[in-house]
């Protein structure tokens, strides 16, 4: 009985959600107890791959930013190559509508947060955190909403978040890469090369792939761009089929996805998610930084996504989808301010002070939690004419 309902649970859509935020909520507690010099040691403990005293050194915290991130990233280049070749990218037409919303769900909140630090330099830099919607946690919600929420809504908001990890994945690479080395960025082109050719000759092997990608993944470490981009770039070069037909990016991101989302973003949340609480107050939370994020996450995002969808549909543009009413919309601009990982993840890019890394954590936990609360009370509680009559 136990294994079945552990096996029921894994099967559950809204089961990475669930995971990501029992890891976060576990980050806080073990943080804010007798525990956390042991949770600062082991994050902080140095770990090294070396060969003749040369290679990589970096503290735990690195290397599961830096190293396991990688593979969530490769596993986004995936599914993105996945869905611009045959999904719900490969017709323009259907991307109007939710890539308006993406724009406008990213533009906002980032000039919300720049607004309220402006006159913050040490902060301006994290002008990005609050441009980042959590795939997992926002279908983990609405796939808690049950039928109450119409299918083309899933396909809207999942539409949606790819189309804003697209933009994380060009603002980490353009506004994120600093002291860039330009040899190592050319040694890369070497196992680039490689996966080429053998994307070219329809290899339905992965082994040679994920050797090159490891290559790949050091030399961009190397050079000063961010690693994880190196997975991005890597998922993009596994062919979507071989000469027999069989689909070597299928397979891939078929065996990958329970390791990252029942594990990999889950180690990241715990590893990430230890906001220290001891000085929460009021006056905390009205310091630029947080206040920044939590605007921009929760006032940004609904505005923008929710305005941008309005301001296509009322010019003829594009139509809603069959089945969806302007408060599915808004619920949705609701679940799209969830930004935690991506927040969490760019938020470690921006800073390296501890205390703002703090302050980072505490306005992206608030806001995500804020827009998580709106966006299920918004779809789960039909109004009184939904109540007795189908959407239209």
């Amino acid at each position: 009985m136990l294994i079945a309902a552990i096996d029921r649970f894994f099967k559950h859509e809204a089961a990475g959600g669930i995971l990501l935020m029992l890891s976060a909520v576990l980050a806080m507690l073990v943080a804010n107890s007798a525990l956390a010099p042991s949770y600062n040691f082991i994050l902080d403990t140095m770990g090294a791959i070396t060969m003749n005293g040369k290679g990589i050194e970096k503290p735990m915290i690195l290397w599961i930013n830096d190293g396991l991130m990688a593979v969530f990233f490769f596993l986004i280049g995936l599914e993105l190559k996945r869905e611009i070749l045959e999904g719900k990218l490969k017709n323009p037409r259907d991307v109007i509508l939710p890539g308006a919303a993406a724009v406008g769900g990213m533009a906002l909140p980032a000039l919300i947060f720049v607004a309220l630090n402006w006159n913050s330099p040490e902060t301006l830099t994290g002008w990005a955190i609050p441009a980042a919607t959590d795939i997992a946690f926002a279908l983990g919600i609405l796939a808690l909403v049950g039928a109450r929420a119409p299918a083309p809504l899933k396909v809207f908001l999942l539409t949606l978040a790819i189309l804003d990890d697209i933009g994380a994945i060009l603002i980490i690479a353009l506004f994120y890469t600093a002291n860039l080395k330009v040899h190592f960025l050319g040694m890369a082109l070497i196992p680039l090369v490689a996966m080429f050719i053998l994307n070219q000759m329809k290899i339905h092997r992965i082994a040679p792939f994920i050797l090159l990608g490891i290559v790949l993944w050091v030399l961009v470490l190397k050079s000063g761009v961010h690693a994880t981009l190196a997975g991005v770039v890597a998922a993009f070069f596994i062919p979507l089929y071989d000469r027999w037909g069989k689909s070597p990016l299928h397979s891939l991101e078929h065996g990958l996805t329970p390791y990252v989302y029942f594990f990999i973003v889950p180690v990241f949340a715990f590893a990430n998610a230890g906001v220290v609480l001891g000085d929460i107050s009021i006056e905390a939370l009205a310091q630029p930084l947080p206040l920044g994020i939590i605007l921009g996450l929760v006032i940004g995002k609904q505005i923008g996504v929710f305005g941008m969808t309005w301001l296509i549909v009322k010019t003829g543009a594009a139509q809603l989808p069959h089945g969806v009413n302007w408060r599915h919309i808004y619920g949705v601009a609701c679940l799209a301010g969830i930004g935690f990982t991506m927040s969490l993840f760019i938020g470690g890019l921006s800073f390296a002070d501890p205390d703002l890394m703090n302050q980072t954590r505490l306005g992206v936990l608030g806001g995500s939690l804020i827009s998580g609360i709106l966006g299920y009370a918004l779809l789960a509680w039909p109004s009184a004419k939904e109540a007795t009559q189908p959407a239209e």
